[in-house]
């Protein structure tokens, strides 16, 4: 079974369950790194938990936030994380594809359900391309 883990604050939360839903309906195992309810979070609390889930199991993220935006901040201080915020398909598809990207990180107050729930399987349907963009995506760490 494909898994992925999920996580959000409490703007993220709604949609979250939704994808959490469809997800697994589409033969994912969702594990769930919480927003557990839409009560006031601190995002980086869950930012920082799925991208260790991320990194010790090898499998994609997904995070949500307000605006998407702190949610990315803060996965990305983790070495091995490149999170990429997007707000269409094409975005999505175009982290993974030239970004390798990991974590797909979604503005839950300005993209709607059914768009968010395009970019994440469009997100999760994209191979890395590799090719020219393995050596950029390789110069993405500042350990050397």
């Amino acid at each position: 079974m494909k898994r992925i883990v999920l996580g959000c604050d409490h703007a993220g939360f709604e949609l979250k369950e939704l994808l959490k839903r469809e997800l697994g309906s589409a033969g994912w195992e969702c594990i769930d790194s919480g927003a557990y309810s839409s009560e006031s979070v601190d995002y980086p609390d869950f930012a920082h938990k799925v991208a260790e889930s991320v990194l010790s199991e090898t499998i994609p993220g997904i995070l949500i936030c307000g605006s998407g935006n702190g949610v990315c901040i803060t996965a990305n201080k983790h070495e091995g994380i490149r999170a990429a915020l997007a707000w269409n398909e094409e975005i999505a598809k175009l982290a993974r594809l030239h970004n390798d990207a990991n974590v797909l990180c979604l503005p839950a107050r300005f993209v709607p359900a059914p768009q968010a729930l395009e970019m994440v399987l469009t997100f999760l349907g994209t191979d890395f391309e590799g090719g020219r963009h393995a050596n950029r995506v390789a110069k993405i760490s500042c350990n050397g």
